[in-house]
């Protein structure tokens, strides 16, 4: 599982509780803060897994909401009505996790004090 960003939960693998409408608006606010793919079930079985790049959430109702995403295996961005959703999980690992400025600048005085000269704190490689 992914670290977490500074002071928040591992998301990676949770599926949130969609028992209630404050419920499902609140998984997809939070989705659309996650730097990795999410997989999305249909009510009618289906499944989607992609990045989930937007969100209409200031709709009256979940049939006026919808959010969108680059899916993994498709070319064209696909919108999805959050009334069609059965399920959301967060199944790919969260990029931005754990790489907050305020980490950086931690590691920066961590590597300082234990003497290290010319301090370079590279990037990770992406996959």
């Amino acid at each position: 599982m992914s670290q977490p960003p500074d002071n928040q939960p591992a998301l990676q693998g949770q599926i949130p509780p969609f028992a209630t409408e404050a419920q499902i608006r609140s998984a997809f606010e939070t989705a659309f803060d996650y730097r990795g793919d999410v997989t999305i079930t249909l009510k009618d079985g289906t499944s989607i897994e992609g990045y989930l790049f937007d969100r209409h959430s200031d709709g009256k109702t979940l049939a006026d909401c919808f959010v969108r995403l680059f899916p993994k295996d498709q070319d064209q961005k696909v919108s999805i009505p959050y009334s069609d959703i059965a399920r959301l999980q967060f199944t790919g690992r969260d990029t931005a996790a754990g790489k907050s400025f305020e980490t950086w600048v931690r590691k920066y005085h961590e590597k300082k004090a234990a003497g290290e000269k010319n301090i370079r704190i590279d990037p990770e490689k992406l996959e």
